[in-house]
């Protein structure tokens, strides 16, 4: 399928390229992004995996995914499955901790240690679940605030790692304002609702933040402070690296060491809930996501007592 100009451009605001739909495999592709499992076979050139080892990955928006029984895996998208997991744990991991971590080490470059704030919006969602453990627990920030309404993402999110917990219902400004932290809110990471943020962030950021968002949006910064306090905004997507080929070995290398975060209790699995890999199941899974008010991440899962035929 070849497009004109404007259907590029328009594509270009949904998807991670313009030409996204030319690089998909076709005649069909298989949904699904991070996974885990037990490797079959290894390619002649690998020379990290081999037969029976077990691994959890990440995967890449321009080849078939996740959400099938057997898959064909970039190694240096694959690390070695934490030993206290299972498959379904495992599973939940790569995907929101790659693109935390990317967003906030690799992008925001935060220091170790640094006397700042972080702010997270949507706190209790998958990426910012682990976003949260890795401000708090890796990078050791004293102040990490996120987003929750409902009492049980309040509870979840704290739980992730959060100090402060605001009410995006409510007048989001002023909650901050009222905290009167003792250290400055250098860092915005936005993963849900970008333009509806835009304004908030630059009231609440201190001259010369950084804003970093995985959303898809406009980011329309005309009638903020985003000039005035020249502040910088930076989009993160996991999918950048596979892509695009670059860098994708850092993958494999930010999962080797989250094996080690999750064996030694460093980092928890976020995963809140199990569902087969069936037609059913993954229609569940989407309708949770598409919910807007999912907690955690949801996993889909082998199960070879299910009744639902509907894959034979």
């Amino acid at each position: 399928m070849s497009l004109s100009a404007a259907q590029r451009q328009d594509l270009g605001s949904y998807n991670i390229s313009t030409n996204y739909y030319d690089k998909v495999p076709r005649p069909y592709q298989i949904l699904g992004y991070d996974g885990a499992g037990t490797v079959l076979k290894a390619g002649p050139e690998s020379t990290i995996f081999r037969p029976g080892d077990e691994v959890f990955y990440s995967g890449s928006p321009i080849r078939q995914g996740s959400n099938a029984e057997l898959q064909l895996v970039d190694e240096r998208s694959v690390g070695h499955k934490p030993r206290n997991l299972d498959m379904a744990e495992a599973a939940a991991m790569p995907l929101t901790y790659v693109t935390a971590y990317q967003a906030l080490v690799e992008q925001l470059k935060i220091e170790k240690g640094e006397k700042a704030a972080l702010f997270i919006i949507n706190g209790a969602g998958g990426v910012g679940a682990v976003a949260s453990q890795i401000a708090r627990h890796v990078l050791e920030l004293p102040v990490v605030i996120t987003t929750a309404s409902r009492p049980e993402s309040v509870e979840f999110t704290k739980k992730m790692g959060a100090t402060h917990v605001v009410n995006h219902r409510e007048d989001v400004v002023k909650q901050i304002q009222d905290l009167n932290l003792d250290v400055p809110l250098k860092y915005i990471f936005i993963t849900h609702s970008t333009d509806q943020y835009m304004d908030v962030c630059a009231k609440v950021a201190v001259p010369f933040g950084e804003v970093c968002s995985i959303v898809q949006g406009q980011a329309k910064m005309y009638g903020t402070e985003f000039m005035a306090k020249s502040l910088s905004f930076i989009w993160c997507l996991i999918g950048t690296n596979p892509v695009y080929g670059v860098n994708v070995e850092s993958h494999h290398q930010i999962l080797e060491e989250l094996r080690q975060f999750l064996e030694s209790g460093k980092i928890s699995c976020h995963l809140t809930q199990r569902l087969p890999l069936t037609l059913n199941g993954l229609r569940e899974a989407h309708r949770g996501i598409e919910s807007g008010g999912s907690i955690g991440k949801a996993t889909v899962v082998i199960d070879t007592k299910s009744n639902d035929d509907a894959f034979r």
